[in-house]
């Protein structure tokens, strides 16, 4: 049997037509320039133009996203690249080593360590920021004498759902920004306690199949894409817009005991399906890494819970205000959603500390709605 090789102009042919099947895959368009993919970069170019940010803010976005890239490589690694697992911490005194634990009392895996230092390390000398601070800190991190400081200050959690690291499920990292206050040079953590209302741009970045940003600065709510042959974020979609009704639900079922009368009634509604009050079925979703329950959110609608129960009763919450409540609801909002704890709008709260914790109901707008009337209502019934 003869094998012809491909003439060249036969195979430039194919090749052509196979890089331009692989552009339309992803979601890129074919036209001429005035319609090419635009990257990050571009894209801030665009808000410093239209006066929505300023040329620290993008810088700052910059530094954010090329930390997160590193990140992705990391977490791609997986168990080839020893970062599995948890972190070492102290001498149990038996001569083997425990888990390393945070603020949060929680035992550390070794990419919460890893993309925490990664974060840390990219923020530390570009001048943009006044300070940072992290889930997994105590305190805020201050930027070290001998570099430049900027006017902003960032907040992180690092590496949000790294309970399912070991099991390569979703993971993601989340981020807000505030503006310093006006003659503070060495901020602390009061200076961080502002009011989600406050927050100047917002964003996360889901690791997994794909590595996809998701931003919004307060006019609107963006997704972009890593091109991961060229290493740069591409907008792959513009000002998102969230379904205000919802079939879809995120809550972790196995809490359901300890809910409060409120959340018991509406989850038993959806649970009824077309036999119910609500006349129509609702599918449950449920990963256990916010990011990614987000992200479906942001995606195709839906809602998700974290409801207070009797086990969290005394933290006031699961979710932490700063690290996570905040910067969603922010994106949720921007993108036409809905998020309250519950009984008031995340957004508006004050902050009492740096790792305050709320209930988060979030999502498609009147599901949300519904969900927080059934608590104000009962909250009016035993007043």
């Amino acid at each position: 049997m003869t094998i012809r090789a491909l003439a060249p102009t036969r195979l430039a042919r194919f090749s052509r037509s196979r890089d331009n099947a692989c552009f339309l895959r992803r979601g890129y368009d074919m036209k001429p320039s005035s319609s090419k993919p635009i990257s990050l970069i571009q894209f801030l170019i665009e808000e410093r133009r239209a006066g929505h940010i300023n040329a620290e803010l993008s810088l700052l976005i910059e530094v954010v996203a090329r930390a997160c890239k590193r990140i992705a490589v990391a977490t791609n690694k997986g168990a080839l690249g020893g970062v599995l697992g948890m972190e070492v911490g102290k001498d149990n005194g038996d001569g083997s080593d425990g888990a390393s634990i945070n603020v949060q009392g929680e035992a550390q895996k070794k990419l919460d360590v890893i993309s925490n230092e990664i974060l840390l390390e990219a923020n530390a000398w570009g001048g943009h920021l006044a300070a940072c601070a992290s889930e997994e800190m105590e305190d805020p991190q201050q930027i070290p004498d001998g570099y430049p400081k900027g006017n902003h200050l960032l907040l992180f959690d690092p590496l949000d759902g790294s309970s399912n690291i070991d099991v390569n499920i979703s993971v993601g990292t989340i981020f807000s920004v505030l503006r310093c206050p006006d003659d503070v040079t060495e901020p602390k953590a009061e200076h961080f306690l502002q009011p989600g209302t406050t927050q100047l741009a917002a964003g996360y970045v889901v690791y997994g199949p794909a590595t996809t940003l998701v931003l919004t600065f307060g006019h609107g709510t963006h997704e972009f894409t890593l091109e991961r042959e060229v290493g740069s974020f591409m907008l792959s979609r513009r000002g998102i817009r969230i379904p205000e009704e919802a079939t879809e639900f995120a809550i972790n079922m196995s809490n359901q005991r300890h809910w409060q009368a409120p959340m018991q009634r509406y989850i038993g509604e959806l649970l009824a399906g077309t036999t119910g009050p609500r006349g129509k079925d609702f599918n449950m979703r449920w990963v256990a890494s916010m990011v990614a329950d987000v992200h479906r959110i942001v995606t195709r609608g839906g809602v998700f819970y974290y409801p207070l129960d009797a086990k969290i009763l005394k933290q006031g919450g699961k979710l932490r205000l700063m690290y996570e409540a905040n910067p969603m609801a922010f994106i949720i909002e921007q993108a036409g959603g809905a998020a309250t704890t519950g009984r008031e709008r995340i957004m508006a709260l004050q902050p009492t500390g740096l790792h305050q914790r709320v209930p988060v109901f979030l999502g498609s707008k009147k599901e949300v709605e519904v969900a927080t009337h059934y608590h104000l209502v009962a909250d009016g019934a035993q007043n």
